[in-house]
């Protein structure tokens, strides 16, 4: 499990794919080494990915198999790309964003940067229909492994904003994606929870008086 808050962006210093399987690996700051072993959960990109290999040079690799490569922007990585990385919390951690488990539910598509108020970053995402449904203002909603507050959702044309700090924007690779890029979501299982549970009531109280008319 992790929370949302970005503990380093780091660039991806080796690629090696081969069918179905990619192995990629970042060289990893030494505040983030201490106490890593193989087999521990890293959430690079938001995806949660397993350590497989840790080189004496810093290097932590990781393998990424089809359903993640389908699934997640890490289908594309390369090398000198940026990504956002945070280490698994542990009990009594403070938790500063919300918790997010590291499965990607899918990829939305920036299709907007606005930075003409002073001091504020907005953008504007696109996403999935199937998403659209736990997608609230004032919502949380995980982008490429970022807790962030949604603000503001337009249901009919599929986006909703979410407005970055500079803070943010310096602890992430938000500073610098544009327009057309790619990131991972994962929606807030709770509201997941919530809607899926309201619709199937729902849609078994319809049942029950389709019967009782019938």
């Amino acid at each position: 499990m992790f929370t949302g808050i970005i503990q380093a962006n780091i660039k991806v210093s080796t690629v090696v794919k081969k069918q179905e399987l990619t192995t990629f690996g970042l060289t990893f700051p030494d505040d983030l080494l201490t106490g890593l072993e193989i087999g521990a959960s890293i959430a690079v990109d938001g995806a949660c990915m397993t350590t497989t290999q840790i080189g004496d040079d810093k290097q932590v690799y990781f393998d990424a198999m089809q359903e993640t490569l389908q699934q997640t922007t890490i289908g594309v990585i390369e090398i000198g790309k940026c990504v956002n990385v945070e280490r698994s919390f542990k009990v009594a951690d403070e938790v500063g964003g919300h918790i997010i488990s590291g499965h990607v539910h899918d990829m939305a598509s920036i299709i907007e940067v606005n930075t003409s108020i002073p001091n504020n970053h907005i953008i504007t995402f696109k996403a999935p229909h199937h998403l659209m449904k736990y997608i609230f203002s004032k919502g949380y909603v995980a982008l490429d492994g970022v807790s962030l507050t949604i603000v503001n959702v337009n249901k009919t044309e599929q986006t909703f904003t979410v407005y970055l700090i500079p803070e943010t924007l310096k602890r992430t690779t938000f500073g610098f994606k544009g327009k057309g890029d790619k990131v991972n979501i994962e929606i807030d299982t709770q509201t997941q929870a919530i809607v899926d549970t309201v619709e199937r009531v729902l849609a078994e109280k319809h049942l029950i008086n389709e019967g009782r008319t019938a």
